[in-house]
């Protein structure tokens, strides 16, 4: 048991919103830049944690598409958000799972004593990265953000209980965009390979990869940490797509038992599972006290899978 506790929390949905059939999506506008969302959540966050920035002694950036190279994502947020402190900022990136990634990271330093209270924000503009004519993206993703207090607490049965992550890079280009950087960098854009610079997933062999994989890390996790799924109350999975329902049942978790958003919301990439969560809370859905797993699967192919006691 890592102790630590979700001392507030925080959101932004962009104003605008289109349909797909009976499916919702979040779309930002010019003014609703990632980094503009971001601030936002995280104004949110600390009014809901009545702290105030000087409180915040590490921010940390959990997006899967940051808003510029260099530097870090959080050190711009840092420049809004917290201007005037010095508290440390990284980024931490494992794509849509970047959150409990960053959950899992800063558990240790909480509890080590090296932080008392570390900020967590997620931002996406997925739809920048979207064409039309790949109409199975672009009719999923949504745009949006987050942002958690995460704290110490004297309690000592709250924080992250048991943490499980596993990569399988056979699968790391069913889910890519290959150009913007060093690998394709700006300056070779063409017209040839325009495309390459936005988002493509092959969603069949991700879906093939996951009912593979999924069920035995779930069953090693639930071995290694003597954990069934009856221990938990609920489970805030990544809103990946409309085929959550037949993960959750490869997985064996009943429907009653997992929080599925997708039509109201679509995959918001790292804010998703965060935002699920949030939402969760706002509705009563989870309590304190409550055991929650979170989990996911993100580019890599990476999943995550995360117990902790809120």
């Amino acid at each position: 048991m890592r102790n630590c506790r979700i001392a507030g929390y925080g959101y932004y949905l962009p104003k605008n919103t289109v349909k797909f059939g009976d499916q919702i999506r979040y779309r930002s506008n010019d003014q609703e830049t990632e980094l503009f969302m971001a601030v936002k959540a995280v104004n949110s966050a600390l009014k809901n944690a009545r702290l105030k920035a000087r409180d915040i002694d590490l921010i940390v950036s959990a997006s899967a598409v940051g808003v510029q190279p260099i530097p870090c994502t959080a050190a711009l947020i840092h420049e809004q958000a917290l201007k005037g402190s010095s508290a440390p900022a990284m980024d931490i990136n494992t794509t849509c799972t970047s959150f409990i990634t960053a959950l899992d990271i800063v558990s240790y330093m909480i509890a080590a004593g090296t932080y008392k209270n570390v900020l967590i924000v997620s931002s996406e503009i997925a739809s920048a990265a979207l064409l039309e004519k790949r109409k199975e993206v672009y009719e999923l993703f949504s745009d949006g953000a987050v942002a958690m207090v995460i704290s110490s607490t004297n309690k000592k049965t709250q924080g992250v209980i048991a943490v499980k992550q596993c990569t399988w890079s056979e699968a790391a280009h069913s889910t890519e965009i290959v150009g913007g950087l060093t690998g394709l960098n700006a300056t070779q854009l063409t017209d040839e390979n325009y495309d390459q610079y936005f988002f493509k997933m092959d969603g069949l062999d991700i879906l093939r990869a996951c009912t593979q994989k999924l069920p035995k890390m779930l069953e090693e996790f639930k071995a290694e940490n003597n954990i069934s799924i009856d221990d938990v109350d609920m489970v805030v999975p990544h809103q990946a797509s409309k085929a959550l329902p037949l993960i959750m049942k490869k997985l064996s978790i009943p429907k009653a038992k997992y929080i599925d958003h997708v039509k109201e919301y679509g995959n918001q990439v790292s804010v998703s599972v965060p935002f699920t969560l949030c939402k969760a809370m706002e509705d009563g859905d989870i309590s304190p006290g409550d055991k929650v797993l979170l989990c996911g699967t993100a580019a890599g192919l990476t999943s995550n899978i995360l117990l902790m006691e809120v």
